[in-house]
This record gives structure tokens, sequence and C-alpha cells, in this order.
């Protein structure tokens, strides 16, 4: 059975991010941020990411701006806080870009990708959109929030 692990990386120092993608056996991160390299973005940064994910773990690294709201619904969220409208424009723009295919195909490469955003948890965070979206539409998807 396939295994999605979603992680934020804010209120996570390197060393707590790094142990729990370890401790799960990740063998890839998908960045799902649409805005990722952002010196707000810390040691998350695009590039300094995938450098030390490659290099210093053996894990893989990809960005996937498909996956990521558009600046339009992320803007609106933040200018509203309504996680519910967020929610409906945010599925309706995967399920027009057939976000179930980019999870066949990043399932078909790794064996327990990890989908990233910044959110500390999960739970107004659309990392969790996406897992529950492949989960709901690949087979035998399981879903791990680290």
């Amino acid at each position: 059975m396939p295994t999605v692990y979603t992680i934020g990386y804010t209120q996570k120092n390197m060393e707590r991010f790094v142990r729990l993608l370890q401790g799960s056996g990740v063998d890839a991160v998908i960045d799902i941020r649409l805005r990722n390299t952002s010196q707000l973005a810390g040691f998350t940064k695009r590039d300094d990411l995938a450098f030390l994910l490659r290099e210093g773990f053996g894990i893989g690294y990809e960005h996937r701006p498909d996956l990521a709201p558009t600046d339009e619904i992320l803007d609106a969220y933040k200018k509203t806080r309504d996680w519910a409208a967020y929610e409906r424009a945010f599925l309706s723009l995967l399920a027009g870009r057939r976000g179930e295919e980019t999870g066949r195909e990043l399932l078909s490469r790794y064996s327990q990708p990890c989908l990233l955003c910044a959110e500390p948890g999960p739970d107004r965070c659309h990392r969790r959109l996406v897992a529950e979206w492949w989960a709901a539409h690949l087979p035998d998807v399981e879903v791990i929030h680290l």
C-alpha cells in the first residue's frame, strides 16, 4: 500500500524536520508551496532544501507548483481567513489540474513521498487536501501527517 506523508516546516527546526523525514522512511519531499524562494522560508528555501535533502540525507526533492494554490486563491484566503471558501476553490483547482494524475506519476517514482508546505499542522493546509484527494482517487493510498 503506498504511503503519502505530509509535513509543515513552521515551528520545526532543521533537526526535528529531518529526523521526522528519516524516521518515517520518506524517500522524496514533494514541495507543493506556491512561494518557496523567500528568505522567510529559512532552511526550506527551495534550492537550499533540495541540496540538503539530496546530499545530506539521500532524500529526493521536487517542486510541484501544479499542486499549489494560485496566487488569487492564496491571497484571498490570507485576506479573509475563510477556510471553507479556500478549500472549495483549491479542490476545484485540483480537479481541473487532474491532481490524481500527478499523484499517480509521483507514486510511480517514489515509494514514500512527503508533501511539504508551511503550516505547522495539516488541518488548514492544502497539503492535507492534496493527500486526501490522492487517497480518494488512487487505490490503497494511506496518508500520514508528520
